[in-house]
Protein backbone atom coordinates (compact mmCIF):
# COMPACT_ATOMS: atom_id res chain seq x y z
CA UNK A 1 0.00 0.00 0.00
CA UNK A 2 1.81 3.23 -1.24
CA UNK A 3 0.50 6.46 -0.40
CA UNK A 4 3.78 8.03 -1.07
CA UNK A 5 2.95 12.10 -1.55
CA UNK A 6 -0.67 11.18 -1.39
CA UNK A 7 -2.73 13.76 0.61
CA UNK A 8 -4.58 11.53 3.38
CA UNK A 9 -7.01 14.35 6.08
CA UNK A 10 -8.04 12.56 9.44
CA UNK A 11 -10.09 14.05 11.78
CA UNK A 12 -10.44 12.72 15.71
CA UNK A 13 -6.63 12.28 15.16
CA UNK A 14 -5.91 12.58 19.04
CA UNK A 15 -7.57 9.52 19.40
CA UNK A 16 -6.18 5.74 19.66
CA UNK A 17 -7.57 5.03 16.32
CA UNK A 18 -6.26 8.21 14.87
CA UNK A 19 -2.91 8.20 16.00
CA UNK A 20 -2.70 4.69 14.27
CA UNK A 21 -3.93 5.97 11.37
CA UNK A 22 -1.86 8.91 11.08
CA UNK A 23 1.40 6.81 11.62
CA UNK A 24 0.27 4.28 9.16
CA UNK A 25 -0.13 6.52 6.62
CA UNK A 26 3.18 8.31 7.58
CA UNK A 27 5.04 5.11 7.17
CA UNK A 28 3.50 4.51 3.93
CA UNK A 29 4.72 7.83 2.31
CA UNK A 30 1.83 10.24 2.99
CA UNK A 31 1.64 13.98 3.67
CA UNK A 32 -1.19 14.24 7.17
CA UNK A 33 -3.37 16.84 7.30
CA UNK A 34 -4.72 16.21 11.18
CA UNK A 35 -7.93 17.62 12.61
CA UNK A 36 -9.30 17.48 16.45
CA UNK A 37 -10.86 19.48 18.94
CA UNK A 38 -8.16 20.56 21.13
CA UNK A 39 -4.55 21.72 20.32
CA UNK A 40 -2.40 20.12 23.18
CA UNK A 41 -3.46 16.38 22.63
CA UNK A 42 -3.20 17.00 19.04
CA UNK A 43 0.37 17.91 19.06
CA UNK A 44 0.80 14.76 21.32
CA UNK A 45 -0.49 12.69 19.17
CA UNK A 46 1.55 14.18 16.08
CA UNK A 47 5.21 13.78 17.95
CA UNK A 48 7.37 12.01 14.98
CA UNK A 49 5.24 12.90 12.05
CA UNK A 50 6.87 15.45 10.53
CA UNK A 51 5.25 17.94 8.51
CA UNK A 52 1.95 17.32 9.15
CA UNK A 53 -0.63 19.91 9.25
CA UNK A 54 -2.63 20.01 12.56
CA UNK A 55 -5.34 21.75 12.44
CA UNK A 56 -8.59 22.48 15.39
CA UNK A 57 -12.19 22.06 14.72
CA UNK A 58 -15.51 21.01 16.25
CA UNK A 59 -16.51 18.98 13.08
CA UNK A 60 -20.26 19.30 14.73
CA UNK A 61 -20.05 22.84 13.14
CA UNK A 62 -20.24 23.37 9.99
CA UNK A 63 -18.15 26.44 9.47
CA UNK A 64 -15.11 24.76 11.33
CA UNK A 65 -14.93 21.58 8.77
CA UNK A 66 -15.11 24.20 5.53
CA UNK A 67 -11.99 25.79 7.37
CA UNK A 68 -9.82 22.32 7.96
CA UNK A 69 -10.88 21.16 4.24
CA UNK A 70 -10.24 24.82 3.07
CA UNK A 71 -7.10 25.08 4.90
CA UNK A 72 -5.37 21.43 4.09
CA UNK A 73 -6.25 22.36 -0.01
CA UNK A 74 -4.33 25.58 0.50
CA UNK A 75 -1.32 23.62 2.55
CA UNK A 76 -1.71 20.45 -0.16
CA UNK A 77 -3.49 21.28 -2.88
CA UNK A 78 -5.80 18.22 -2.97
CA UNK A 79 -7.44 15.65 -0.53
CA UNK A 80 -6.49 12.05 -1.58
CA UNK A 81 -7.77 10.57 1.14
CA UNK A 82 -10.45 11.47 4.05
CA UNK A 83 -10.21 9.20 7.32
CA UNK A 84 -13.75 10.26 8.75
CA UNK A 85 -13.04 9.47 12.10
CA UNK A 86 -13.96 11.50 15.13
CA UNK A 87 -16.65 10.44 16.93
CA UNK A 88 -17.38 10.57 20.90
CA UNK A 89 -19.15 7.61 22.88
CA UNK A 90 -21.45 9.55 25.41
CA UNK A 91 -22.71 8.71 28.62
CA UNK A 92 -23.83 5.26 29.85
CA UNK A 93 -27.54 5.23 30.56
CA UNK A 94 -30.82 3.74 29.94
CA UNK A 95 -32.95 5.36 27.64
CA UNK A 96 -35.63 6.69 30.28
CA UNK A 97 -32.39 8.63 31.80
CA UNK A 98 -30.89 9.33 28.54
CA UNK A 99 -30.86 13.36 28.09
CA UNK A 100 -31.94 15.80 25.41
CA UNK A 101 -28.16 16.99 25.87
CA UNK A 102 -26.45 13.54 25.69
CA UNK A 103 -28.17 12.94 22.33
CA UNK A 104 -27.52 16.12 20.92
CA UNK A 105 -23.71 15.57 21.61
CA UNK A 106 -23.29 12.45 20.68
CA UNK A 107 -25.30 12.98 17.19
CA UNK A 108 -23.69 16.43 16.41
CA UNK A 109 -19.87 14.58 16.56
CA UNK A 110 -21.07 11.24 15.31
CA UNK A 111 -23.83 11.97 12.85
CA UNK A 112 -23.30 16.05 11.48
CA UNK A 113 -19.78 16.21 11.97
CA UNK A 114 -19.50 12.58 9.57
CA UNK A 115 -22.43 14.20 7.09
CA UNK A 116 -20.79 17.80 7.22
CA UNK A 117 -17.20 15.75 6.94
CA UNK A 118 -18.49 14.66 3.21
CA UNK A 119 -20.34 17.22 1.93
CA UNK A 120 -16.91 19.33 2.20
CA UNK A 121 -14.14 16.45 1.19
CA UNK A 122 -16.29 14.95 -1.73
CA UNK A 123 -16.94 18.66 -3.29
CA UNK A 124 -13.16 18.74 -3.09
CA UNK A 125 -12.90 15.53 -4.83
CA UNK A 126 -15.18 16.11 -7.67
CA UNK A 127 -12.99 19.15 -8.46
CA UNK A 128 -9.68 17.13 -8.51
CA UNK A 129 -11.13 14.39 -9.82
CA UNK A 130 -11.79 11.89 -7.07
CA UNK A 131 -9.94 10.31 -3.63
CA UNK A 132 -11.19 7.51 -1.32
CA UNK A 133 -13.24 8.28 1.74
CA UNK A 134 -13.05 5.85 4.90
CA UNK A 135 -16.10 6.32 7.59
CA UNK A 136 -15.23 5.32 11.27
CA UNK A 137 -18.48 3.25 12.05
CA UNK A 138 -18.70 0.69 15.02
CA UNK A 139 -20.67 -3.34 15.35
CA UNK A 140 -22.18 -0.47 17.97
CA UNK A 141 -24.11 0.60 13.88
CA UNK A 142 -24.83 -3.39 12.94
CA UNK A 143 -25.76 -4.26 17.15
CA UNK A 144 -27.95 -2.67 19.91
CA UNK A 145 -25.94 -2.13 23.02
CA UNK A 146 -28.05 -1.73 26.43
CA UNK A 147 -27.28 1.97 27.68
CA UNK A 148 -25.65 3.73 24.67
CA UNK A 149 -28.88 4.40 22.49
CA UNK A 150 -27.28 7.68 21.47
CA UNK A 151 -24.27 5.93 20.41
CA UNK A 152 -25.55 3.19 18.64
CA UNK A 153 -28.13 4.64 16.93
CA UNK A 154 -25.72 7.56 15.33
CA UNK A 155 -23.67 4.85 14.06
CA UNK A 156 -26.03 3.38 12.56
CA UNK A 157 -26.63 6.51 10.88
CA UNK A 158 -23.02 6.65 9.78
CA UNK A 159 -23.73 3.12 7.94
CA UNK A 160 -26.09 5.06 6.07
CA UNK A 161 -24.22 8.01 5.23
CA UNK A 162 -21.25 5.73 3.73
CA UNK A 163 -23.82 3.93 1.64
CA UNK A 164 -26.01 7.13 0.43
CA UNK A 165 -22.93 9.13 -0.55
CA UNK A 166 -21.13 6.34 -2.49
CA UNK A 167 -23.74 5.52 -4.63
CA UNK A 168 -24.02 9.13 -5.21
CA UNK A 169 -20.05 9.30 -6.15
CA UNK A 170 -19.47 5.46 -7.73
CA UNK A 171 -19.48 7.25 -11.07
CA UNK A 172 -17.05 9.89 -10.03
CA UNK A 173 -13.88 8.19 -9.09
CA UNK A 174 -14.78 8.46 -5.34
CA UNK A 175 -14.85 5.58 -2.57
CA UNK A 176 -16.62 5.55 -0.01
CA UNK A 177 -16.51 2.89 2.71
CA UNK A 178 -16.81 2.48 6.38
CA UNK A 179 -15.00 0.31 9.10
CA UNK A 180 -17.09 -1.42 12.50
CA UNK A 181 -14.70 -2.13 14.75
CA UNK A 182 -15.70 -4.27 18.42
CA UNK A 183 -14.06 -3.29 20.73
CA UNK A 184 -10.66 -1.51 20.67
CA UNK A 185 -8.20 -1.01 23.39
CA UNK A 186 -8.60 2.94 23.53
CA UNK A 187 -9.36 5.52 25.98
CA UNK A 188 -12.66 5.50 24.61
CA UNK A 189 -13.20 1.79 25.82
CA UNK A 190 -12.28 2.82 29.42
CA UNK A 191 -14.34 5.46 29.08
CA UNK A 192 -17.80 2.67 28.19
CA UNK A 193 -16.16 0.15 30.87
CA UNK A 194 -16.61 3.02 33.80
CA UNK A 195 -19.60 3.70 32.11
CA UNK A 196 -21.34 -0.20 32.13
CA UNK A 197 -19.50 -1.04 35.64
CA UNK A 198 -18.37 2.07 37.58
CA UNK A 199 -15.79 0.92 40.48
CA UNK A 200 -15.66 -2.67 38.31
CA UNK A 201 -14.00 -1.47 35.50
CA UNK A 202 -11.64 -4.17 35.31
CA UNK A 203 -14.41 -6.86 36.06
CA UNK A 204 -16.33 -5.16 32.94
CA UNK A 205 -13.51 -5.42 30.71
CA UNK A 206 -12.82 -9.11 31.32
CA UNK A 207 -16.67 -9.33 30.57
CA UNK A 208 -16.64 -7.43 27.21
CA UNK A 209 -13.43 -9.38 26.33
CA UNK A 210 -14.87 -13.10 26.99
CA UNK A 211 -17.37 -11.87 24.96
CA UNK A 212 -15.20 -11.75 21.84
CA UNK A 213 -14.12 -14.59 20.12
CA UNK A 214 -10.95 -14.12 19.78
CA UNK A 215 -10.87 -13.39 23.51
CA UNK A 216 -9.47 -9.65 23.64
CA UNK A 217 -9.85 -5.96 22.26
CA UNK A 218 -8.57 -5.12 19.09
CA UNK A 219 -5.83 -2.71 18.86
CA UNK A 220 -5.64 0.50 17.37
CA UNK A 221 -2.98 -0.57 14.56
CA UNK A 222 -5.10 -3.32 13.88
CA UNK A 223 -8.28 -0.62 13.02
CA UNK A 224 -5.08 1.57 10.93
CA UNK A 225 -4.25 -1.76 8.51
CA UNK A 226 -7.82 -1.97 7.40
CA UNK A 227 -8.23 1.69 7.07
CA UNK A 228 -5.34 1.83 5.02
CA UNK A 229 -5.92 -1.13 2.76
CA UNK A 230 -9.37 0.52 2.18
CA UNK A 231 -7.72 3.55 1.07
CA UNK A 232 -5.31 1.93 -0.99
CA UNK A 233 -5.61 1.03 -5.08
CA UNK A 234 -5.88 -2.61 -3.84
CA UNK A 235 -9.29 -1.98 -2.91
CA UNK A 236 -10.16 -0.08 -6.26
CA UNK A 237 -13.30 -2.27 -6.58
CA UNK A 238 -15.20 -1.67 -3.50
CA UNK A 239 -17.14 1.40 -2.39
CA UNK A 240 -20.26 1.72 -0.17
CA UNK A 241 -19.28 -1.26 1.83
CA UNK A 242 -18.74 -1.72 5.37
CA UNK A 243 -16.31 -3.77 7.27
CA UNK A 244 -16.38 -5.84 10.53
CA UNK A 245 -12.90 -5.54 12.37
CA UNK A 246 -14.51 -7.67 15.35
CA UNK A 247 -12.36 -10.56 16.10
CA UNK A 248 -15.26 -13.34 14.92
CA UNK A 249 -17.75 -11.63 16.67
CA UNK A 250 -19.56 -11.56 13.18
CA UNK A 251 -20.04 -15.18 13.09
CA UNK A 252 -21.90 -14.86 16.50
CA UNK A 253 -24.90 -13.38 14.58
CA UNK A 254 -27.12 -13.85 11.51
Amino acid sequence: MDFQDKIVLITGAAGGIGIAAARKFSEQGAKLALVDLKREPLETAAAGLDGALLLTADVSKEADVAAYVKATVEKFGRIDVFVNNAGINGKFAPITEQTVENFTAVLGVNVMGVALGLKHVVAQMKEQGGGAIVNTASNGGLLGAPGMSAYTASKHAVLGLNKSVALEVAGEGIRVNAVCPSGVDTQMMRSIESGAMKGHEEEARKKFEAAVPMGRYAESEEIAELMAFLASDRASFITGAYYRIDGGGAALSA
